[in-house]
């Protein structure tokens, strides 16, 4: 009976590996026609132009729409082909995207955000990235979510021996840019590597450091306050659900915490990889984020600006030793009993809201808080499965700000400080139309019990 169970879980373990590398193929393939997507954009734009009338051809359009689209390549285009890119605002009415991260914004301030549907199942993935030290000698590898088991498995599904539904191995990490290998996929999922672009800005360009004042700032200025006298020796240990491209683990990981950012987005954890492991300077990248929107531009010049990243060279910003990022879903990597009172603090911007059951995440929370915790919480309630219609299996519990603080109390939390600061998300700061958010800002501490 026993050999039964024992096979059954093998080949259901099987069976979502097989899922996940589909879901992975699906997303790269999605980064990967970026280009053509961009390209198609421009044959659009120039269908349009070639329909108005003679008298309205006299202005001198912003592009030269007699270029021959298909016959010129771009060589950045082709660098992106390749694997090497040379590389909006958030309308409040729509929904999020499934990345824990928050938020992915949307091309179409009047479309609700694609949904992004990945395959990880029950047992948490964790996407293990290096991040390169200046100060030392060896690569600090992010180490998952603790005491989370079956690594092994998960390195032979993430790496090179992965097989495709055909069967066939893959003999290095560049067979995943084989153009054989790309799929045709909707540009709904484009869409979601446009707004990954415009996430780079918010947390890896200069042009977004007026959004992390307002999000990271506050957080990052109540941690130091919170933990004063931090032993470099002992550093406390902080979790940051939803860790998105990675900045604000990054820069809690500076403030001298083991920091870990937990991420369940392929598309994030995709990017963030890229910039956290393969940045040599700073500004190595130009992207240009805006120019995928006509809508609201007060200038061409400003639609077609480029943004040069990162900012700053994470190996070079002072990382304390320990600092990682774990994919998988928040409930399913840490709902674990190796996870129970193992921070000093959780750190969630822009999270609470994705989630199917708020009730389920904020008791997750206590749970895996030391007593004394700190639990330092930003962000609005836009619940991102409000809007979910047809899908039986699915729930979203919707509660109010007050609610939200009720629940949090009754799992043992007190309200220590708390304040509303305004913010935007993702925008384009020169656009004409800005979306702001009246943010939820608080610290909470998990009580400590008390022993008669």
């Amino acid at each position: 009976m026993e050999i039964e169970e024992d096979e059954e879980r093998r080949r259901q373990r099987k069976l979502e590996e097989a899922l996940e590398v589909k879901s992975l193929r699906r997303i790269i393939s999605a980064y990967l026609n970026y280009p053509e997507a961009a390209e198609e954009d421009v044959r659009r734009y120039e269908k349009s132009f070639k329909k108005l009338p003679p008298a309205h051809k006299a202005f001198e359009p912003p592009l030269d729409m007699s270029q021959d689209v298909d016959g010129c390549k771009d060589p950045h285009l082709e660098n992106f082909e390749h694997g090497h890119c040379h590389s909006e605002e958030r309308n409040a009415s729509s929904c999020q995207s499934a990345s824990t991260s928050g938020r992915m914004c949307c091309s179409n301030h009047a479309e609700a955000c694609p949904q992004e549907k990945s395959n990880i199942m029950s047992n948490p993935t964790t996407e293990l990235q290096e991040v390169k030290s200046e100060q030392q000698h060896e690569p600090i590898f992010g180490s998952g979510a603790g005491e989370v088991e079956n690594n092994n498995e998960i390195a032979e599904c993430c790496s090179n021996d992965v097989a495709d539904s055909n069967g066939n191995a893959f003999s290095s990490p560049h067979d995943w840019l084989d153009p054989s290998l790309q799929l045709n996929v909707p540009l709904v999922d484009v869409d979601k590597v446009r707004c990954i672009i415009r996430n780079i800005v918010r947390d890896w360009a200069a042009e977004g450091e007026k959004e992390r004042n307002q999000c990271y700032k506050p957080i990052l200025e109540e941690l130091d306050a919170q933990f004063p006298n931090r032993s470099k020796e002992s550093p406390p240990a902080c979790l940051v659900p939803g860790a998105g491209l990675g900045r604000l683990a990054l820069e809690i990981s500076c403030l001298g915490f083991i920091s870990q950012g937990n991420e369940f987005s392929y598309y994030m954890m995709i990017c963030s990889s890229f910039i956290l492991n393969h940045t040599e300077t700073t500004g190595q990248w130009t992207i240009y984020p805006w120019i995928h929107s006509n809508c609201n531009s007060l200038s061409d010049n400003d639609q077609h600006r480029p943004v040069s990243i990162p900012d700053i060279h994470p190996a070079s910003a002072g990382i304390t030793e320990g600092f990682s990022m774990c994919g998988g879903d928040f409930v399913e990597v840490y709902n674990d009993s190796s996870q129970i009172g193992v921070w000093d603090a959780v750190v969630t911007c822009f999270f609470i809201d994705t989630a199917h059951n708020i009730i389920e995440y904020i008791e997750i929370i206590s749970r895996i808080l030391k007593e004394g915790g700190v639990w330092i919480n930003f962000g609005p309630l836009l619940y991102h499965f409000a809007d979910m219609y047809g899908q039986e299996d699915d729930m979203s519990i919707e509660l109010s700000l007050e609610d939200v603080k009720k629940i949090a109390f009754h799992y043992g939390f007190e309200l220590e400080k708390e304040q509303t600061i305004e913010t935007t998300y993702t925008t384009n700061p020169r656009s004409m139309m800005q979306n702001h958010y009246h943010a939820a800002f608080w610290t909470m501490r998990k009580k400590r019990t008390t022993t008669t």
